[in-house]
């Protein structure tokens, strides 16, 4: 999947974490991290699509209700 370019220079909106083990291979490692970046940017959009984040210039306002 991978985000887009022009994600890359947008301000941080959304962040998480998911559990990990020593148990845990590479290849699960990579598709935990696939899943968890799909979620994050999923939840970011929908706030973006909901008018919970309005750009102004240089600055990103997180509307909270």
């Amino acid at each position: 999947m991978g985000i887009p370019k022009q994600f890359l220079q947008e301000p941080i909106i959304e962040q998480d974490i998911m559990q990990i083990t020593h148990k845990d291979t590479g290849k699960d490692l990579i598709r935990k991290g696939r899943a968890l970046e799909a979620i994050v940017l999923t939840r970011t959009l929908a706030y973006k699509a909901e008018h919970h984040i309005i750009e102004n210039g240089t600055r990103t306002m997180f509307l909270i209700r």
